[in-house]
């Protein structure tokens, strides 16, 4: 680790700023891990995205469909590809503790930088307080490295921002991405952005976050590849002009880049993001490979609609 286990607030608090995207896993047909699709697109988003961070084997990554030796492979090979050119954050969100303990240390030893670890399912539950203080207790005790908290919807709850202040006194929580109503995390940066780095996944309320909040992080989603390309990085463009204070000719091109929101958005069937996204990154020379059962495939006729709206977009590849 590049520090120790009382440092890790003050390291994320110094080191953990920027852009930081969540990798999508290339699959081949015959469902193995695509490894020289996984370091190419890791190549390109470092050296010709600018992007600072990855989020590797989260849900964007499919996590759920791999096996916990797969998972592992995957933090090697991110970890190996970013080398000290960009930073690390493993998923190693799990129902099982013992899983999540064992990702965890497999982390801190192959040399990530972070862990994130979603809030579970708890079933039976309608309080849930005291049990998730205890459950990110319980890995913090196991493991030196920073751990990031993660809400969101699909655990069935939300923790409230006045549980994610009493969660940022432990020692190695350095940060949380809250997949939440903006109100909550405008709430949660107020109470603990002393302690923590507060984020969300939403692109578009980035800007709005750098210039009303004091953000620095992005903590993260698939938009820093999938609207960006190696000859136009508005993203990575808004956001320097947003750290600099121009905010006016940051919203000016945070703004240009509607219409690829627009083209993404329009064309992605409800129940395939995981495929959409990945034929996205094709039609960009990126390796989006398959997704793996349960994730659904695209069929043609998606294919075809969302070609026609990539190429309509405005989204510069050459």
């Amino acid at each position: 680790m590049k520090y120790t286990r009382k440092d890790a607030k003050a390291h994320a608090k110094a080191t953990m700023t920027g852009i930081w995207a969540a990798a999508l896993t290339p699959f081949r047909e015959d469902g193995a891990i695509d490894e020289g699709g996984f370091r190419g697109n890791m190549e390109h988003w470092i050296e010709e995205l600018g992007i600072e961070g990855f989020f590797i084997a989260g849900k964007q990554g499919e996590f759920f469909s791999m096996s916990v030796e797969e998972r592992k492979r995957c933090f090697d090979m991110a970890v190996e590809a970013a080398g000290d050119r960009a930073q690390t954050i493993m998923s190693c969100s799990d129902q099982n503790m013992d899983v999540v303990i064992d990702l965890a240390k497999h982390a801190q030893s192959c040399g990530a930088d972070y862990i994130v670890v979603h809030a579970p399912v708890l079933h039976f539950l309608k309080a849930q307080d005291e049990t998730l203080i205890r459950y990110y207790e319980t890995i913090a005790e196991k493991v030196d490295i920073g751990i990031a908290l993660w809400s969101h919807p699909d655990s069935g709850y939300l923790m409230s921002p006045q549980l994610c202040n009493r969660l940022a006194d432990i020692e190695t929580v350095v940060a949380i991405k809250y997949s939440v109503p903006r109100e909550m995390y405008v709430e949660l940066s107020h109470l603990a952005s002393d302690r923590i780095q507060v984020s969300t996944s939403s692109e578009e309320d980035w800007l709005d976050n750098i210039l009303e909040l004091d953000w620095r992080l992005y903590l993260c989603s698939s938009p820093p590849y999938l609207i960006q390309s190696k000859a136009d990085r508005r993203m990575r463009d808004y956001t320097d002009l947003a750290f600099a204070g121009e905010a006016e000719a940051a919203r000016r091109v945070r703004d240009s880049l509607d219409p690829v929101r627009a083209a993404l958005a329009s064309t992605r069937p409800p129940e395939k993001p995981h495929a959409h996204q990945k034929y996205w990154q094709d039609l960009l020379g990126q390796t989006g490979g398959h997704v793996r059962a349960p994730m659904l495939k695209l069929t043609e006729a998606e294919k075809r609609a969302t070609r026609a709206a990539f190429e309509s977009c405005g989204l510069k590849t050459a």
